[in-house]
């Protein structure tokens, strides 16, 4: 059974949500679900295809009018599409990862990845696990 995120109403009122899956190459990475018209929500991986300058830092994206802000360069994505038409990153389009809304609420549907923990990768990192004794 797919994992239940959170709800379309969540997205809209906080206008993005972040959450850490693990890809088929296990390894970590960031996605962001954003507000869409067409779909109620996309999901697109948590960076901007110029510099790889993460969208929501941990206090959420920047979504102004459909579009997600990088907030580096200014670069706008089409919250529904992915495609950038302007800035830095024009001509790109962001990699999206797969979900599905289903009475409002919002399952993760995509083979090739799996949730971890909803926030970003280094969400509840109490830092390394070092027994080091060294004084500076």
């Amino acid at each position: 059974m797919p994992d239940r995120l959170t709800t379309v109403e969540t997205v809209e009122e906080e206008g993005s949500w972040l959450f850490t899956i693990r890809d088929e190459y296990d390894e970590l990475d960031e996605v962001i679900l954003v507000p869409c018209e067409e779909s109620g929500v996309e999901a697109w991986i948590n960076r901007c295809t110029h510099e790889a300058q993460r969208f929501d830092r941990g206090f959420g994206a920047a979504v102004r009018d459909g579009q997600i802000v990088c907030p580096k360069h200014g670069s706008m994505f089409d919250a529904c599409s992915g495609d950038c038409d302007n800035g830095d990153a024009a001509g790109t389009t962001l990699p999206g990862v797969d979900v599905t809304v289903n009475r409002g609420d919002i399952y993760l549907t995509d083979d090739d990845v799996e949730f971890e923990h909803e926030g970003g990768i280094d969400d509840g990192d109490d830092g390394p696990s070092s027994t080091s004794h060294i004084g500076l």
